[in-house]
């Protein structure tokens, strides 16, 4: 493959609002990658992995906690691989798998919710529900979450979905996610002396390196909503996979690309007027994002897939890091390799 000087550009734009943030001390570090089927691949780092209570430089091989890219690098292919293989039904209802989900409430609504619906975070569990707060025996919090009378509200955005997903997986597998094979080049227990930081964590006394940022992922000891870590050539490998089987005609990408509301598909987002993929997205773009501070897109039209990994929580979350305006940007510069501007 030969590099573009469309792609250059492209990746020349996008760092440089990376580095102005490192810069100005919105984010200690990140690290930025595109891929592009026809042109090869670019990625680069900047500032530092870690500023407390030790300093270390950031670099292309530092691992990162991706935080809820786990619902699309992890969890989603997994389902929906067990739907293809006709193991699950995704219209059926999680207690299929988990028939003791809400077991002495024979009526309520939650035993009615289908993998589908926690797919597409098209359920009525609440978006935030602090898991770790009641316990600290995992498997106790497991059956909290199964036997809880959860408050019925709007649908919105909620990690309870992947939470139940997690345990369906579980089930099936007859093993914890935190010993399953996450894929090559990923883990949930990475080497902390390569690994980014994340928070000073008030619960847990420590900055989190090397362990899961997320307290219920924690508290769970592993989850199908976040507590994959890898580096930038992983997350742009598992992309690459993506594009590569969508050429094939491969029936779980189709599901991935598949709308189930106007901002989501099977497990991840699709573009809408201020989502994290910028202003110049196309509709076959796929992308998500995670709270540390890392994001995803999959452009399949145009063969392309970017990354933006970033300790953006390192020290703390309690500050205006700019993620929000650093995302949209660096995808809207990738996008004028598309013949638009940002």
């Amino acid at each position: 493959m030969s590099q573009s000087p469309d792609l250059h550009q492209a990746f020349e734009a996008a760092f440089t609002l990376l580095q102005a943030s490192v810069e100005a001390g919105k984010i200690p570090g990140g690290v930025l990658g595109i891929h592009d089927l026809k042109h090869g691949r670019l990625t680069r780092a900047v500032g530092l992995a870690q500023k407390e209570p030790d300093q270390r430089d950031m670099d292309v091989e530092t691992w990162f906690d991706l935080a809820s890219l786990t619902k699309v690098i992890f969890t989603t292919p997994r389902i929906l691989g067990l739907a293809a293989r006709g193991v699950i039904d995704l219209d059926a209802p999680i207690t299929s798998v988990i028939p003791d989900f809400r077991q002495y409430a024979p009526d309520a609504w939650e035993r009615a919710v289908t993998f589908r619906q926690c797919l597409g975070h098209r359920t009525a569990f609440p978006a935030v529900e602090p898991i770790y707060t009641y316990g600290g025996d995992p498997e106790r919090l497991r059956a909290f979450v199964l036997q809880r009378e959860w408050k019925a509200g709007p649908s919105v955005y909620s990690d309870i979905n992947f939470i139940l997903l997690g345990i369906a997986l579980e089930r099936l597998g007859g093993e914890t996610i935190r010993v399953m094979d996450p894929g090559p080049g990923f883990s949930f227990t990475p080497d902390p002396a390569i690994t980014a930081a994340t928070e000073r964590c008030a619960w847990r006394g420590r900055v989190m390196v090397g362990e899961v940022h997320d307290e219920n992922c924690f508290a769970l000891q592993g989850s199908g909503h976040a507590g994959l870590f890898g580096t930038v050539d992983a997350v742009l490998d598992f992309a690459t996979g993506v594009l590569e089987d969508d050429a094939k005609g491969d029936e779980i990408v189709k599901l991935m690309r598949t709308p189930l509301s106007a901002t989501r598909t099977h497990g991840w987002e699709r573009p809408y007027r201020g989502w994290s993929g910028g202003d110049h997205c196309n509709a076959s773009v796929i992308g998500h994002t995670g709270f540390t501070g890392v994001a995803l897109w999959v452009d399949v039209d145009n063969g392309r897939t970017w990354t933006l990994l970033t300790n953006r929580v390192h020290p703390t979350r309690h500050f205006d890091s700019g993620i929000l305006g650093l995302r949209a940007g660096v995808s809207n510069a990738v996008n004028a390799m598309n013949g638009r501007t940002a």
